[in-house]
């Protein structure tokens, strides 16, 4: 492979591996309280409770 093909290789990896890494430190923690997290606890349970009649 010529070196202008591993040039092109490495600036794409390097570019992928970039985006992610800054999209990782860019992410924001979501904070729950006590309420809203019970209430999602509730809907996945009516959606799996669902999901399994469906079947």
């Amino acid at each position: 492979m010529p070196w202008y093909a591993w040039l092109i290789m490495v600036i794409a990896i390097g570019s992928i591996v970039g985006g992610l890494m800054m999209l990782r430190d860019t992410a924001n923690k979501v904070e729950l309280t006590d309420e809203q997290r019970r209430r999602v606890e509730e809907r996945n349970a009516e959606m799996d409770a669902q999901d399994a009649k469906d079947r």
